[in-house]
């Protein structure tokens, strides 16, 4: 028990000497906190007052900087204003000069007047003996040269007619001109397309599908009680059908290729199933039409495909679809259009140009052909608007509008696709025409040519497609060439006919040639 009692008094003793020793370590704490918190507002109010007085000097460079770039503006404002009255002075002393003579003129113009018109007096008298002159040297002109007046007159209106000519020409080449170099606007005024001709010798080839039948019984099940199915397949697809003395056979004639695939297509579907009436062929038309579409679909993504041509507007893709029921020439457009984009390729690949812009204007040129049936222009004209229409690079526009020359080509990949164009139309056997009407086309071409003053020779070269034409050089001018060029233009198309364009050249050189001896 009495070691309990000490534990605890010392206890007791222990806490209250931790309590003392706690509070002593505390103290001197905060005597040292005091102490630095007072070495730092000294340090503080030195830098105060050391800053403030940086800041003073730094005021006075200043205000004496500004003060002396103030002096210096205000003297060179001082000395500007010298010289402008110094100027003002000037003129004034100039003007009250000028005043003078002026005065000093109008009083000499006066005089002069008062002599006028005794001048105007002599003048009258002169100009009527010089007319009597004139007479008296007609007349003995007249009795020298042995013509009238009138026949002098004649020659001399035949002289002003040629010297009119010439200059006519003259002022026509500059106005092409200024129009070639102003607004495309106005060098569509001046520069006509020319429309785009079909010859007649291709027409059938191209507007008709023909449906082999097993036997001419068929046909009076095609024609139906009174007409009705024929009339119905008519009515359904838009296509005339010709049921003539052909055996075994039906033609289907129309412009629209596709509404022709699929009136062959429901016809020989028709034709298998044997059941014709009016609902079965509009039922066979609908369906077959619909299975034409995706297949159209179809096929222009897979020549988008093949091509490497991506990102085509899914229009675009249709439009390319569609050319494989267009023929031009005998020739398939859509395996001409692919033809052209391989060529595109190669020689965008020679030339380090973007090989799959180049392969896409290739691929697109011709689109305007699924459409030029239905829509005015000519196909490249409408397949530039077209592809400007489906978001299509302003390359491949200019590549599309401009590979038959209607427009100019305004990069490297334009002239590639026309020349691909040419390359693919003009291989042997790509198109189909007979030899001698190709051939008589030829010659009336260089006829035409021929049969103009001053021309020496002509050659129709790119397979029709242009004449040029040598002129004399002493015989024809440079105007007066620029006015034949015009004159044969309008000669070819007013008797020949031809598809496309005939693009006309007028060749005037000189040459010299001698012999070294």
């Amino acid at each position: 028990m009495l070691n309990v009692i000490w534990a605890l008094l010392a206890g007791i003793v222990g806490i209250f000497a931790g309590l003392l020793i706690n509070r002593k370590v505390q103290q001197k704490g905060i005597d040292n906190a005091n102490r630095e918190a007072n070495a730092i507002v000294v340090d503080a109010q030195r830098q105060s007052e050391q800053i403030l007085k940086e800041a003073r000097v730094e005021a006075k460079e200043h205000v004496y900087q500004a003060r002396s770039e103030f002096e210096k503006e205000t003297k060179e404002i001082r000395s500007e204003l010298k010289t402008r009255e110094n100027r003002l002075a000037q003129k004034e002393e100039n003007n009250e000069k000028r005043f003078a003579l002026i005065e000093k003129k109008d009083m000499e113009l006066k005089g002069r007047e008062k002599g006028l018109g005794k001048l105007e007096q002599r003048v009258q008298e002169k100009e009527a003996k010089y007319n009597e002159a004139l007479a008296e040297q007609i007349q003995r002109l007249e009795k020298i040269s042995g013509m009238s007046s009138e026949e002098a007159k004649r020659m001399l209106m035949k002289s002003l007619e040629e010297e009119a000519r010439y200059e006519s020409a003259k002022t026509v080449n500059r106005i092409i001109e200024e129009a070639r170099e102003g607004a495309e606007k106005e060098a569509k005024n001046i520069m006509a397309l020319a429309t785009q001709r079909c010859a007649a010798d291709f027409t059938s080839e191209m507007t008709v599908s023909v449906v082999n039948l097993p036997s001419d019984e068929m046909k009076g099940r095609i024609i139906g009680r009174e007409g009705r199915n024929i009339r119905s397949l008519e009515a359904a697809t838009g296509i005339d059908l010709i049921i003539d003395d052909t055996p075994q056979a039906v033609i289907l004639s129309g412009f629209d290729p596709v509404r022709r695939e699929v009136a062959r297509l429901s016809l020989e579907r028709l034709v298998s199933d044997g059941r014709i009436h009016p609902a079965r062929i509009e039922e066979v038309v609908q369906k077959v039409g619909k299975e034409v579409q995706q297949s159209i679909k179809d096929e222009g993504e897979k020549v988008a495909l093949d091509v490497g041509v991506l990102s085509v507007h899914p229009e675009i893709i249709k439009l390319i679809g569609r050319l494989k029921y267009r023929t031009s020439y005998g020739q398939n457009m859509l395996n001409h259009s692919t033809e052209v984009a391989h060529l595109c390729g190669v020689m965008a690949s020679e030339l380090q140009l973007d090989v799959a812009l180049a392969k896409r204007a290739g691929l697109l040129h011709d689109i305007g052909k699924a459409v030029d049936h239905e829509m005015e222009g000519t196909h490249s004209s409408i397949g530039g608007d077209l592809a400007r229409k489906y978001g299509e690079d302003p390359k491949v526009i200019n590549a599309i509008a401009s590979h038959h020359d209607d427009i100019e080509a305004i990069c490297p990949e334009s002239v590639l696709v026309a020349a691909a164009d040419a390359l693919s139309a003009a291989r042997p056997g790509a198109r189909k025409e007979s030899l001698d009407s190709y051939l008589k086309r030829l010659h009336q071409l260089e006829e035409i040519a021929n049969a103009f003053d001053g021309v020496e020779k002509s050659y129709a070269i790119q397979a029709g497609r242009e004449i040029r034409i040598i002129v004399e050089n002493d015989q024809v001018s440079d105007d007066r060439a620029s006015m034949l060029v015009k004159d044969i233009c309008k000669k070819i198309e007013q008797e020949l006919a031809y598809p496309g364009k005939i693009k006309v050249t007028v060749i005037r050189e000189s040459r010299f040639v001698e012999y070294a001896k």
